[in-house]
């Protein structure tokens, strides 16, 4: 793809979640590789974490007033109309002033009034699914633009088949080199390199039935001679730095949120994750052996079929998240004491991996722009 010969002007949407943030910004990032002075807005949803993340990242965001449908009535439901209708007015006005040359949409509440208000317009616009099983939004905008980026083979039940192309999800490009940090990683985080180290990581948000596993079976932990890099969630820290304190001695390290995450999969031996996509995107690229507990609690148990994609090529484990109480705990020690098993996981998880996910969308985009 030859590079652009002016600054393009772009609008990247969506939030709600880490899952959609983080490929987002690594789409901004190749953006910028091959066009670097071209002008990337991000719209997001106030209140949301991208209204924070984004501009740790070094660019500019824009909130709307919008936030999806809540499955019990509240009020929040109550005023959903005038939400929607507020932010696809918002979205027009952002548009008409940044005159953007095309849109990205990431799904989440966001990206619906912005793509919208854009194809409304002709403007030209992509749109970015990181799941297996196609979210609300996206599947609502595929009829209105012009390309539809996957993670994932046989989405056409999903999407129009001629709009689709098979990139991959995008991750941030320091998590690919993560495997040559091990020594910094280690210093980073206070840990030894004579001792097994397991990475806990519920996604962005936190994983409760993960927490209580480890906080139950903490103790077997630490009596294997193992370490522990624990991302709690917020709603989880008090009691996970209650746990850390106690056990200082014994190299826990308990955070709600991990940034240095390249450093989080350098240091670790074995992972224990949620099976959201962009997860099982950073696994696969950094090349960990994993113990995958899906959430139950998302639309049509699409963290399970992600897993089992990854399952199925002896590439992961799994424990059901109504059994993790029980099971969480043995398999991941039984993993981190099978050094053939953790090889041979490891090689079938890198065969998994698409190193060159946002080059591909960025591609598509410029294609788009006339």
């Amino acid at each position: 793809m030859p590079k652009p010969n002016r600054p393009y002007r772009i609008i990247i949407s969506g939030g709600g979640t880490g899952g959609h943030i983080y490929p987002a910004v690594a789409i901004a990032n190749q953006l910028r590789a091959v066009n670097p002075d071209a002008d990337i807005l991000f719209v997001g949803a106030k209140g949301r974490m991208e209204m924070t993340r984004v501009p740790e990242a070094g660019y500019k965001i824009v909130g709307l007033w919008i936030s999806g449908l809540q499955r019990r009535l509240t009020l929040d439901n109550l005023s959903f109309p005038l939400k929607v209708f507020s932010s696809v007015r918002a979205a027009h006005k952002i548009i008409q002033e940044f005159k953007p040359d095309a849109v990205v949409g990431m799904g989440g509440y966001a990206s619906g009034p912005l793509l919208y208000a854009a194809t409304a317009r002709n403007i030209p616009a992509l749109i970015q699914e990181q799941n297996s099983y196609a979210g609300i939004t996206n599947k609502l905008l595929a009829r209105r633009v012009d390309r539809v980026c996957v993670a994932y083979p046989n989405m056409q039940r999903f999407f129009p088949a001629e709009k689709l192309v098979l990139t991959g999800n995008p991750v941030r490009s320091d998590i690919m080199d993560s495997q040559q940090k091990r020594q910094e990683a280690l210093q980073h985080f206070g840990l030894v390199g004579t001792k097994k180290t397991i990475l806990v990581i519920g996604g962005s948000l936190g994983a409760r039935t993960i927490n209580h596993s480890i906080a139950a079976g903490l103790q077997q932990i630490l009596e294997a001679g193992h370490q522990l890099i624990w991302q709690t969630g917020k709603a989880y820290i008090a009691e996970a730095q209650a746990l850390e304190e106690k056990h200082k001695a014994q190299d826990v390290r308990a955070f709600d949120f991990i940034r240095r995450m390249d450093l989080a999969y350098a240091a670790a031996d074995v992972v224990i994750s949620r099976a959201g996509a962009l997860s099982i995107s950073e696994l696969c690229l950094a090349g960990k052996p994993a113990v995958l507990v899906p959430s139950p609690n998302v639309a049509e148990d699409h963290q399970t079929k992600n897993a089992m994609a990854l399952v199925e090529q002896h590439a992961a484990l799994l424990v059901r998240d109504a059994e993790a109480a029980e099971k969480l705990i043995p398999t991941a020690l039984e993993l981190t004491g099978d050094e053939q098993e953790q090889k041979r996981l490891q090689a079938n998880i890198l065969k998994m991996g698409r190193p060159n996910a946002a080059v591909e969308i960025v591609n598509e985009l410029l294609k788009l722009i006339k």
